[in-house]
């Protein structure tokens, strides 16, 4: 089957890139100018430069095709560069929908995220709004919302990592987040981290299942842990410890009220609202309907590749 990518250059896309050449599939990727070298296996992909923002391009990638994944997403904004949750996580899918409406690829696969809601953050209702529209499309949808996403990011961003290279390497000790004005719950929230390689196996194997379409599946690891533990957790799999101190959700908002426009402030406040909400969820029975046996669990085993 010839499918579409969008977002096919990132973290989890060039995984389902991998995953949709196991299966035999030909994916069509659209990538950016300069991005070329971001591209798993280029040899075996279509490309097609451009990007979301372009209905030509977007056009062009869906030509031919009988499926697409849409799997843009980012974590934090910079609309000084145009780089905004409105226009990838929503404009730029609703787009999608729209032409592959016109050109008749009926199948449409969206990469969501776990906890997403119409009054939440810009990220949550950004995703939660693409959601609504295609459910409200002609189109044989298919929705899935991941937790956190960990695994070997192979030189790209992912969450695990980026806390052992700021959290757990800096002198100062981790911080254990708490709201109100006293630390008893200090680091208590939860979730359920799914490894990219169950997630990619997901989405590749739903592809051609009737019965996943129509369908919005939460897709959660097999462990839930609380931060205090993802910071254990991560510091063991470098083969250290790492002390933590409790740190009041105000002091940091106050901060990200200045600074969380810029690169260099690790947080920002909507991070950190997400953060105190937690995000685990069941997935055992998509992962036993969709066939994953054995989902691979957020371990020191499965974190090795921290510190590489």
């Amino acid at each position: 089957m010839r499918v579409t990518v969008l977002g096919g250059t990132g973290f989890v896309g060039s995984y389902i890139v991998e995953k949709l050449l196991e299966h035999g599939h030909d994916p069509v990727l659209l990538v950016r100018r300069g991005s070329e070298n971001r591209v798993q296996q280029p040899e075996r992909c279509w490309l097609v430069p451009g990007d979301v923002g372009d209905p030509d391009a977007v056009r062009e990638a869906l030509k031919d095709s009988e499926a697409i994944i849409y799997n843009i997403g980012i974590i934090r904004e910079f609309p000084q560069d145009g780089i905004t949750y409105q226009a990838l996580h929503f404009d730029g899918a609703k787009c999608a929908m729209d032409i592959a409406e016109a050109e008749g690829v009926k199948r449409f696969l969206l990469m969501s995220a776990n906890g997403v809601k119409g009054d939440g953050t810009g990220y949550q209702r950004t995703k939660y709004m693409a959601e609504e529209a295609l459910r409200s499309s002609g189109l044989d949808w298919t929705v899935f919302r991941p937790s956190l996403i960990f695994g070997d990011p192979r030189g790209k961003t992912e969450f695990a990592k980026q806390l052992y290279q700021d959290v757990i390497r800096s002198p100062l000790p981790a911080p254990l987040f708490f709201e109100g004005l006293l630390p008893l719950d200090a680091g208590s929230f939860q979730m359920s981290p799914i490894h990219v390689l169950d997630l990619a196996s997901v989405v590749v194997k739903a592809l051609n299942l009737s019965e996943t379409v129509g369908q919005t599946y939460p897709l959660c690891g097999p462990r839930t842990v609380d931060w205090r533990e993802v910071i254990r957790i991560i510091a063991g799999a470098a083969g250290t410890s790492k002390p933590v101190v409790p740190v009041p959700v105000w002091a940091v908002n106050t901060a990200a009220t200045f600074f969380d426009r810029f690169a260099f402030f690790p947080i920002t406040r909507d991070q950190l609202t997400m953060l105190i909400q937690g995000n685990t969820c069941d997935s055992a029975a998509v992962f036993e309907a969709l066939g994953i046996e054995a989902p691979i669990a957020f371990d020191e085993e499965s974190l090795q590749y921290v510190t590489h």
